[in-house]
C-alpha cells in the first residue's frame, strides 16, 4: 500500500492491486459508456448536419417510424431517453411537421405518435444515416465478428433487463 503522504493518484493504484483489480479503462462498463459517447458525439454531428435535428429528435423519429404507434413513455423506452426528453423531443417533432400527436383512444391523458408525410421522408434519410454511422462504426470488425458482437450484446441487453443481481462491493 502507498504511504499516507504519496499521490492521490499512487494511493489509488496501490488501492487498486490490494484488491486486484483492472485500471478503471479496463472495465467492459466503462469501455460500453465511453464508445457509446464516442458514438454519440459523432452521431450527433452527422444528424445536425445532414437533417438539422438534434440528437434526442432523431433518436425519437427513428423510435416513431420503426415502431409506431407510440405512447410518449413508450417512446422514451424505444428511444432510451427518459419521459420528460421524449416528450419534449416528440413536441419538436410535432411543431416540425414530422410527427402527428393525436389524442389516445385508451388513455384520456395519453397520445399517440406517428408520423407525417414529411416524417415518412426524415425518417427514410434518417435510418440512411444510422446505416452509415453504424457501417462506419463497426467497419473495423469482419461480418462474423460483427455477428459476435452482436449476439454477445443481445446476451447482455436481456441479461440487464431481467435484473442483474447487486454483488458485494471487494473486500466486503
Amino acid at each position: 500500500m502507498a504511504p499516507e503522504g504519496a499521490p492521490r493518484g499512487a494511493r489509488a493504484e496501490a488501492a487498486l492491486s490490494t484488491l486486484a483489480l483492472p485500471a478503471l479503462d479496463r472495465f467492459l462498463t466503462y469501455r460500453l459508456h465511453l464508445l457509446s459517447k464516442l458514438s454519440d458525439r459523432h452521431t450527433a454531428e452527422a444528424y445536425a448536419s445532414e437533417l438539422d435535428l438534434p440528437l434526442g429528435e432523431a433518436r425519437c423519429l427513428a423510435a416513431i417510424g420503426s415502431f409506431a404507434p407510440l405512447s410518449v413513455n413508450d417512446l422514451a423506452a424505444r428511444a432510451n431517453l427518459n419521459k420528460g426528453q421524449a416528450s419534449r423531443a416528440a413536441q419538436a417533432l410535432v411543431d416540425r411537421g414530422h410527427v402527428h400527436k393525436l389524442a389516445s383512444t385508451v388513455d384520456s391523458r395519453g397520445v399517440v405518435l406517428t408520423l407525417t408525410e414529411s416524417g415518412e421522408r426524415r425518417f427514410t434519410q434518417l435510418m440512411g444515416i444510422i446505416a452509415s454511422r453504424n457501417d462506419a462504426i463497426f467497419g473495423c470488425l469482419n461480418t462474423a465478428e460483427q455477428q459476435v458482437l452482436g449476439s454477445l450484446l443481445d446476451r447482455l441487453i436481456q441479461h440487464v433487463r431481467m435484473g442483474v443481481p447487486n454483488s458485494p462491493s471487494p473486500g466486503v
